[in-house]
């Protein structure tokens, strides 16, 4: 008869602490990069110790949160694994450099299909500004009621002609003009040729206050 073992598990890891302050979400923040980064590199902490000039001792007590290292000492510790210090910063794995393959960008189309609108940037998390490639068939339009309060959009066009309306106002633009506006205000896209037209779009979000 066949005997039935009894698998003991491990006891799963303990939760990290909650952050109290402000320096404890930076610590934990930088301590969860630096591990991260330490880690797919292979370097033992005395291996990072002598590729960046600080401490093994600083280092351990920066990786288990316990610390929070100057930005001289950061910055050492960024040349030392060849990476920018707001790779420390950062709460998901980038390390100052991503490439965006163009077939796995996001990309938003209007319901008739004639607005496509293609991220340039990551994305999975919040930033203050967002960079877009948009395209607009012939005789096609988009119509936005405004985003939120102090949102502005930059627009450049790359090809072909695009009529933006903000408001009652409409403005002309070939290839090459830009426009700068207040978002939250009612506008509109249009293209008013008979060929597509390409643009660059960037949104930038108001700075938070809190």
């Amino acid at each position: 008869m066949p005997m039935n073992f009894l698998h003991v598990l491990p006891d799963p890891p303990a939760p990290p602490p909650k952050p109290n302050s402000d320096d404890d979400v930076i610590s934990l923040c930088v301590a969860h990069n630096l591990q991260r980064l330490r880690g797919k590199r292979h370097l033992s902490l005395d291996g990072l110790a002598r590729a960046c000039g600080v401490s093994r001792a600083m280092l351990a007590q920066i990786e288990s949160g316990r610390s929070v290292p100057s930005i001289k000492v950061l910055c050492k510790i960024a040349k030392g694994l060849k990476v920018s210090v707001a790779a420390f910063l950062e709460d998901r794995a980038f390390e100052g450099v991503e490439v965006l393959p163009a077939q796995q960008s996001k990309r938003l189309v209007s319901a008739d299909g004639a607005f496509i609108s293609r991220a340039l940037f990551p994305y999975d998390t919040a930033r203050q500004s967002e960079f877009y490639e948009i395209r607009l068939r012939a005789l096609g339009e988009e119509v936005s009621e405004g985003h939120g309060p102090g949102i502005q959009e930059n627009l450049v066009v790359a090809q072909g002609v695009l009529e933006v309306s903000v408001n009652d106002e409409r403005y002309l633009l070939s290839t090459g003009d830009s426009i700068l506006f207040y978002a939250d205000q009612p506008h509109r896209y249009r293209n008013p040729a008979d060929s597509e037209a390409v643009a660059f779009l960037v949104i930038t979000y108001p700075e938070r206050l809190d």
